[in-house]
This record gives structure tokens, C-alpha cells and sequence, in this order.
């Protein structure tokens, strides 16, 4: 089970690294994935199959702690009191038979008061006095938050004046569910039933059902007060045995497994939906069109402009001659890509690839709209008019030579036929009105056509800005096209982050169920209350 967890972990961080790398994690959410919050005792030991049970007493300033582990040991091991001002140390009780080799490489022991004994009854017992959690040091703190993930059973030690600490009781709630708790309210000699039945109702409420309460006192006089340290005794030695230390691993097991499927839920929050990319299109395929019509609007002047440019060198200049893609245009733009950016953020979809990819476009905008107005400019120049007035220029153009080339035709064998009549007539053949009449003939043959042609020739300033306003059209549904692949993409590549991510997620499910179906098999021992 230990094996399949760790493989989890390692699968969990291969991905995590994967999705950082790609932008769709960001560094602190893919640590805290991968945070290990709850350990294993058995991790501080090297023969982990005959491990003891690591029991840690923990409770506020003045509850005597020390003095109930002192009790417990039958020895002075703890310091309390006076004699231990700063409480800031850890003392550690442990079987001269123990290695505390592992120990030594994840605890640093000059903060640790280390104590052995002999007695066989406490040999599968390790007994740790943490410092007092509600002391004004914030290293106390740390010390408790750094030993916790590896205490098997926490005993939660109280006094009548102190139950209801709050610094304590914040840790109760937030650890409640991580381990075998017994409670204890010590000094019970200055205590009331009242007391006692208060504090009870105070862990029902933080959700422990039935908690395992003993009453104790650290004087000699306390068989007077119904003193129950023996009964704790023999509750903590009923729970050192391998059987029971087993099933405090799989609860441990499971906790880590439950945790980790948390960090993964919160990390599938953090990559958004589908339906946020599916909503993002639609925002865009509604918003285009109004930064469209702004485009188009500011274009006209500069398109003119251009055109007029066009027509004067009847070619298209450079790029650096004419630039339609001014400041003001990328400003517009700029300004669509970061409401689009804001509406990514709103549907919770992460921003670095969506920042990443728009960044490209944002750059190749100018590059794109230069491109495609250029073209479609050399081709309407190519081709100017409608193809009605080319084919009618095509018309006249032949006419003009055609026409003419009759005109002489006729007006010569006209003339020759008046010569041969002349010839055998002897009578004059031109006259002054032929020779008006074919002049007239000759020049208007010609005329004529070059007239209409005069009148249907295209303007290639219109030709011009016909291409130009067909080029930014194109240019601005490229745009378009391109912003909507780039949604699909990242879509795509949301699928491709999240797919493994839920298989991890169901993973941890199915671990969670053999575990439980685990503890279940080794009928879990009634006297660990968990929360």
C-alpha cells in the first residue's frame, strides 16, 4: 500500500512538473500539490515492521504535561515548570533498544532532550512532551507542526482552568481528523464534574463522537480524586501491540491519500472548465465585431490616403512608405486582448499560456494586416474595375483598331471605284464633300472608341482602395480566425493537462477504498476515536 502511495506521489509531481512547464501551473500550487502534510511514523524507523507506537503528550502552558509523562515513566525525564522556562525543547522517552538512527536525519536533536530506559513494559513505546503549543514563542509552533505528521496517537492533556484554550484548540480542529486522539484533563483534584462534562460536549462538538476521557492527577493523594493514570497506562500499552500499530498506519495512509486527492481537486479548480473556454468564445465571437467596426472606422482616412499613394507611382510602395497599422489601431487592439484576458480570468481559466499565446498575436497583428492589404492592393491594381467595364474596354480596344481599319477600307474603295468610273467616264471623281465625308468617317471610326475607352478607363485610386479595403477585411477575419484557433488550442490543451489529472484524482479514490476496505478487514480497534 506504502509502494502504490509513493507511486501516486511520484505520478503526481511528473505531472505537476509538466503542467508548470507549460504554463498551466504556477509554481506555488504545483509545491503545494506535492506537500507532503502528513508523514509516517514508521519513516523514522529502520525495521519498520517491529516499529513502537509513537505517543506525543500536547496541551497549553500549566496543564503538567511533564509531570504526567513523568508520572507515566516512573522516572523524571521531563523537565516542568521552572525548570523548563523556555519550552522550547522536545523530550523523547524511548527503550534503550530503539535506533534512532532514521531520526537523526529528519529531526535536529540538539533541540531534542533525549532519555532511555529499560523497564520491557514501555518498550514498544516511544514517549514524546511536546512544548507547549500556546506559548508566546512562535518556535513552538514550528517544533509541533514539524513532529505531528509522525505521532501515532496524540494525548490531548487539559486542566480544569485550561480546556478551553484557543491556540490548542485551533490545532485540535485542524488535526482532528490525522490521528488516534486519547484527552486527558490533568489536575482533576481541582476539578468538577461540571468541568468535565463541559469539555466533553466541547469535543462533540469539534466532531469527536464518544471521545476516550481520563482524569488525572499528579499529586499522592490521588486515589481521592478517582485518579485514572493507570487506566491511561493500560490503554497506551493495549495500543503498542503490531496489530493495532498497523491499522494507525493505513488510517495514516489514508489521511496522506485523502490529502493529496485534495491538493488534486484544488488544482482542477485552479485549471478552470471546459464550459470556461466554450463561454470564452462566445465572448469573443460577440466582442470582434464591435472592435471590427472601430477598426474600420479609423481605417477609412488612412486607407484613402494610401490609395491616392497607390495611384500617383501606379505601384504599390513599401511597407515603411505607407503604415496602415498605426498606434492608435494596435492601442484598440491591445485593448480587446486584455478584456479578453480579464474575461479568461473570470471563468477561472489560468492566464500565463492565454497571456503566452496572445503575445504572439498581439506582436503579429501590424505584420498580418501590412501583408494582406499589400496583396489584395497588387491584385485590384492587376485587374482594376468590374469585370463588366474590362470586357467592354476589351470590346473597344479592338474597336479602335477594327473601326478605323474599316473606315479606310471603305473610304479606299470608294475612291478606287470613282477612279475607274473617272476612267471611263473622263468626268472628275473627288469632290470637296468626299473628301469632308471620309475625313469625317476616318476620324470618327477612331473617335469614338477612344472616347469610351477615355470614359470606362478604371481609377486606379478606386482600384487602389477597392484592394486596400478588401485586404484589411481579410486581415481583420484572419485575426479573428486566428484568436478563435488560439482558444481551441489552449481548449485542447486544457484536455491534455486535465485528462491525467482526474486519473490521478480517481487513483486516489481507489487507493482510498482498498485502504478503507483494509482497516475494515482488520476490524480497527474501537478505542482510537477519530474525528
Amino acid at each position: 500500500m506504502a509502494y502504490e502511495y509513493s507511486d501516486l506521489v511520484a505520478n503526481v509531481k511528473d505531472w505537476s512538473q509538466q503542467a508548470t512547464n507549460t504554463g498551466w501551473l504556477d509554481q506555488t500550487m504545483a509545491s503545494s500539490m506535492t506537500e507532503e502534510k502528513h508523514g509516517e511514523a514508521k519513516q523514522l524507523f529502520q525495521k519498520t515492521d517491529e516499529r513502537p507506537l509513537v505517543v506525543a503528550f500536547m496541551g497549553g502552558t500549566g496543564v503538567g504535561k511533564s509531570s504526567l509523562l513523568n508520572k507515566l515513566a516512573g522516572q523524571s525525564i521531563a523537565k516542568s515548570g521552572v525548570e523548563r522556562p523556555t519550552s522550547r525543547e522536545v523530550t523523547l522517552f524511548h527503550h534503550q533498544s530503539i535506533s534512532l538512527h532514521q531520526l537523526e536525519e529528519k529531526f535536529p536533536l540538539q533541540q531534542i532532550q533525549l532519555s532511555q530506559h529499560t523497564n520491557p513494559s514501555n518498550e514498544k513505546v516511544i514517549w514524546i512532551d511536546m512544548p507547549d503549543f500556546d506559548s508566546t514563542e512562535e518556535k513552538n509552533k514550528h517544533i509541533v507542526l514539524q513532529w505531528l505528521p509522525y505521532i501515532d496517537v496524540l494525548i490531548y492533556v487539559v486542566s480544569p482552568e485550561r480546556y478551553r484554550d484557543n491556540k490548542a484548540w485551533q490545532l485540535l480542529l485542524a488535526e482532528g481528523a490525522s490521528h488516534a486522539w486519547l484527552f486527558v484533563i490533568n489536575q482533576w483534584d481541582k476539578g468538577e464534574s461540571a468541568q468535565y462534562d463541559d469539555f466533553k460536549q466541547q469535543l462533540n462538538k469539534a466532531g469527536f463522537s464518544n471521545p476516550v476521557i481520563f482524569k488525572t492527577t499528579c499529586i499522592d493523594e490521588a486515589l481521592k480524586y478517582d485518579d485514572e493514570l493507570d487506566q491511561l497506562q493500560a490503554r497506551i500499552e493495549s495500543l503498542a501491540n503490531k496489530s493495532i500499530v498497523e491499522q494507525i498506519e493505513l488510517q495514516s495512509t489514508q489521511q496522506r491519500s485523502n490529502h493529496l486527492k485534495h491538493n488534486l481537486q484544488q488544482g482542477l479548480h485552479c485549471l478552470g472548465s471546459e464550459q470556461g473556454f466554450s463561454k470564452l468564445l462566445q465572448y469573443h465571437a460577440q466582442s470582434w465585431s464591435q472592435t471590427e467596426t472601430v477598426l474600420n472606422t479609423g481605417f477609412e482616412w488612412l486607407l484613402k490616403q494610401a490609395a491616392v499613394e497607390f495611384s500617383k507611382t501606379a505601384s504599390v510602395p513599401k511597407q515603411n512608405d505607407t503604415k496602415l497599422w498605426d498606434d492608435w489601431a494596435q492601442s484598440r487592439f491591445n485593448d480587446y486582448l486584455d478584456n479578453l484576458i480579464l474575461t479568461t480570468e473570470q471563468h477561472g481559466i489560468p492566464l500565463a499560456p492565454v497571456r503566452k499565446e496572445l503575445l504572439i498575436l498581439r506582436k503579429g497583428a501590424e505584420k498580418t494586416v501590412q501583408t494582406q492589404t499589400e496583396l489584395a492592393c497588387r491584385q485590384s491594381l492587376v485587374n482594376p474595375g468590374n469585370l463588366i467595364q474590362r470586357m467592354v474596354l476589351k470590346i473597344v480596344n479592338i474597336c479602335e483598331i477594327v473601326l478605323p481599319i474599316t473606315a479606310l477600307s471603305v473610304v479606299g474603295y470608294q475612291v478606287f471605284q470613282g477612279y475607274y468610273d473617272s476612267s471611263i467616264t473622263n468626268e472628275a471623281f473627288l469632290g470637296v464633300n468626299f473628301a469632308v465625308h471620309s475625313l469625317l468617317l476616318i476620324l470618327l471610326s477612331w473617335l469614338i472608341p477612344f472616347f469610351i475607352k477615355k470614359k470606362l478607363q478604371p481609377s486606379l485610386e478606386k482600384a487602389a482602395l477597392r484592394g486596400l479595403i478588401k485586404g484589411l477585411d481579410i486581415a481583420l477575419k484572419t485575426i479573428e480566425l486566428n484568436i478563435a484557433q488560439l482558444i481551441n488550442e489552449l481548449k485542447t490543451q486544457h484536455q491534455q493537462i486535465t485528462e491525467p489529472l482526474k486519473s490521478l484524482i480517481k487513483s486516489c479514490d481507489e487507493q482510498g477504498s482498498a485502504v478503507k476496505k483494509a482497516i475494515e478487514n482488520k476490524q480497527l480497534n474501537r478505542m482510537l476515536v477519530d474525528k
